[in-house]
């Protein structure tokens, strides 16, 4: 079954991708608790502290070390992996992106998530046909039963009646994927190690991809990754530089 983000004319799409007054109340209110996010120092350490609580988090990177990590997981996994299978199944790479924003800009604004609200990481995993879902349901463990709300918001998306019903349906071109990441948040929760619900890609054939892949698809990964690096600003920017391909162990 096509969905209509495959279906419907590109002005269609944007405009239904706005949605109405309520949508963009919605919007509004999210951009605003995430811009508070971001000037409360505090609240980056709180988060951390948490995810350390639940033993994800062993070393406690600086803000700088996790706005560089990011950088490194946009450039090595997230970009080229979407850019490899939105390619794949003859949807505009850019197109897409400009819809993604138009549902909700906060979740391109913080690609970490760590500085976002529980419901734009809901939304986020709900707007995107994941890589890989682990990190987002390990995020969202920052927060009282984040992962509970996650299978409540996917129930509603599946009987039509969650706010932003309209607006991702603009975006989310696999007709069948809440239902599947509905059934994997469940199985989940039950037992934290159920087999992945990993997205193919042709890139893992790429050992550089498949090495950045396997650190940054989880939380412990990112966090871990961030903190062994360098902790000042000139030397961070030297490196982001210099470094032209994600590093593999091994190689020259």
């Amino acid at each position: 079954m096509k969905t209509l983000r495959q279906t419907a004319p590109p002005l269609t799409l944007m405009l239904t991708a706005i949605g109405g007054p309520r949508q963009i109340a919605g919007k509004l209110r999210r951009a605003l608790r995430t811009l508070g996010l971001w000037l409360s120092f505090g609240e980056i350490e709180r988060r951390l502290e948490r995810l350390k609580e639940r033993g994800y988090v062993a070393r406690r990177p600086s803000r700088l070390q996790l706005v560089f990590g990011a950088l490194d997981m946009l450039r090595f996994v997230i970009v080229p992996f979407a850019r490899d299978y939105y390619e794949a199944r003859g949807i505009n790479f850019h197109f897409h992106q400009v819809l993604r924003f138009l549902d909700d800009p906060v979740s391109i604004l913080d690609p970490t998530g760590m500085l976002s609200d529980r419901d734009t990481i809901i939304g986020h995993l709900m707007q995107v046909v994941h890589l890989n879902p682990i990190y987002d349901l390990e995020l969202l463990e920052m927060f009282p039963a984040g992962v509970a709300e996650l299978e409540r918001q996917l129930e509603q998306m599946l009987h039509g009646t969650h706010p932003r019903a309209k607006t991702i349906g603009a975006i989310i071109e696999d007709a069948e994927y809440h239902e599947r990441l509905l059934g994997y948040v469940r199985s989940w929760q039950r037992d934290r190690k159920t087999p992945e619900l990993v997205r193919p890609s042709s890139l893992r054939d790429d050992p550089s991809a498949a090495a950045a892949e396997r650190t940054f698809a989880t939380l412990p990964g990112f966090v871990e990754y961030c903190s062994a690096l360098p902790n000042d600003f000139s030397a961070l920017l030297t490196r982001y530089r210099s470094l032209s391909g994600f590093p593999v162990a091994g190689s020259s």
